[in-house]
């Protein structure tokens, strides 16, 4: 029995991002989704202290690790190319289906089941799927900040525009982390110490 899955997620820091983009900073999905996990974590404990809920913060930071996993397969597509038009979105849902059976494939039939819902959405998750693409966003925004810091002019459009959605989620959760814990990614080491 071939039971590659944890060897194939290995291959995670293998994938670069931003392809189209000119970065000063390479960044792997490895990388990006420890930082997704790590702010969708956050956005559920700003969640649970700040808004009166009780989310799972350690099942939505599980989810999170595992969002960009397919891209072992896929690559990562560019957001242009993605969402160029609705036939390149639907052909890419069934491309990204495809790697999703083709991860999970890998794994023994018995413990299979507690990774499924890592990969796709139930119901009793649907919020918790809402951080994590909204913490994808922040972690963006983040890599904007960092390479306009490094004086790459390359993001700034970029910038504004994944600010622009993010403004949009309507999720408060998202306010408060931008509002509170975003500036402190504009200093310096020497400032943040």
């Amino acid at each position: 029995m071939d039971n590659g899955f944890y060897a194939m997620l290995s291959r995670m820091k293998l994938i670069k991002r931003w392809a189209l983009m000119r970065n000063s900073l390479s960044e792997n999905i490895s990388e990006h989704s420890l930082e997704v996990s790590i702010i969708t974590h956050a956005l559920a404990i700003i969640s649970n202290c700040r808004l009166g809920n009780h989310l799972n913060a350690e099942r939505a930071a599980a989810i999170a690790i595992y969002h960009d996993a397919t891209e072992i397969i896929t690559g990562d597509m560019p957001t242009p190319v993605k969402y160029f038009n609705e036939d390149i979105q639907d052909a890419y849902k069934k491309v990204e289906q495809a790697a999703t059976k083709k991860l999970l494939s890998m794994l023994p039939e018995d413990i299979r089941g507690c990774y499924e819902p890592m990969f796709t959405p139930k119901d009793e998750d649907a919020y918790l799927w809402r951080l994590v693409k909204a913490a994808d966003k922040l972690s963006a925004l983040i890599k904007c900040i960092e390479e306009r810091k490094a004086g790459n002019s390359e993001f700034i459009n970029a910038e504004a525009s994944i600010t622009a959605i993010l403004r949009q989620l309507n999720l408060p959760e998202v306010e408060i982390f931008m509002d509170e814990f975003l500036p402190a990614y504009e200093k310096s080491l020497d400032e943040l110490s």
